[in-house]
């Protein structure tokens, strides 16, 4: 059953979603040739300590870190690693999410690793991923259904000849890490049944590969890779239908949020 939220609600998932896009932001400048993984990791947890929250992955379902760090080929969950050092050329898929007083947020952003020119095949599947979650958060209107909001992405992914990761999508969010209702990356039966209502607070999270939608699961049990190594892309927004129209609020400095849910 999906769970409407109130203000009250918001004000405090609000609160944990800006210590979640504070901290992507962060992270981008530390996302550079040399640094491991698990460094990156560890300034994360220590991030989202001290700005009063702690972290939503790390226990979840036993994973064990704070931030899920893929690279390339792999598309979600991946395990940070002391021994995985990021090199020029690397694509890296940071997800991550925090709590606070028991609320819950969820953003990824996937970055491009080094300062020399992207290739033209990663920055049209970097561009077109962020764009189809630019496109659903449009659609995310009360009133529409669901699908509205995954045709919008799975748009993107068909203008550009990418692939929709089929088996990985978004979800409902905020009394826990995952809530209903699923948000699919392409359009459902299932999507048609559901009205976007206000009060509904969604992960949004394209997931793109420039190959297969196939995907395999690694031997940790835990990662999630492109059955044919091609290479992938991950962005999510926390959002909220409210007054009619979708409010993101992952977006470090979103004047819309702040003034909706930013003051008590």
């Amino acid at each position: 059953m999906v769970r409407l939220k109130t203000k009250q609600d918001l004000r405090a998932i609000y609160r944990s979603c800006q210590i979640t896009a504070r901290l992507l932001s962060a992270l981008a400048e530390r996302v550079k040739p040399g640094i491991t993984t698990a460094a990156l990791n560890d300034f994360a947890e220590d991030f989202i300590t001290r700005a009063g929250g702690s972290p939503a992955f790390k226990g979840y379902q036993n994973f064990p870190a704070v931030l899920c760090t893929s690279l390339n080929e792999e598309i979600v969950h991946g395990l940070p690693n002391r021994e995985r050092v990021l090199r020029d050329g690397d694509v890296l898929s940071i997800d991550t999410g925090a709590v606070v007083d028991g609320y819950y947020s969820d953003a990824a952003h996937t970055y491009f690793v080094g300062n020399g020119p992207v290739p033209e095949d990663i920055g049209l599947l970097l561009k077109a991923t962020s764009q189809a979650l630019t496109d659903g958060i449009r659609a995310a209107r009360a009133g529409r259904k669901l699908n509205a909001v995954s045709e919008a992405i799975a748009r993107q992914a068909v203008k550009n000849r990418l692939k929709v990761i089929r088996d990985l999508t978004g979800h409902g969010v905020g009394y826990s890490l995952h809530e209903p209702p699923t948000v699919y990356n392409y359009p459902v039966p299932a999507g048609e049944q559901i009205q976007l209502r206000n009060g509904m607070v969604l992960a949004l999270e394209p997931m793109f590969s420039l190959g297969s939608e196939e995907i395999v699961l690694g031997g940790d049990g835990w990662t999630y890779s492109t059955a044919d190594g091609s290479l992938s892309a991950h962005f999510e927004h926390t959002i909220v239908i409210w007054n009619g129209a979708a409010v993101v609020l992952t977006e470090e400095g979103d004047e819309t949020a702040r003034e909706l849910f930013g003051h008590e």
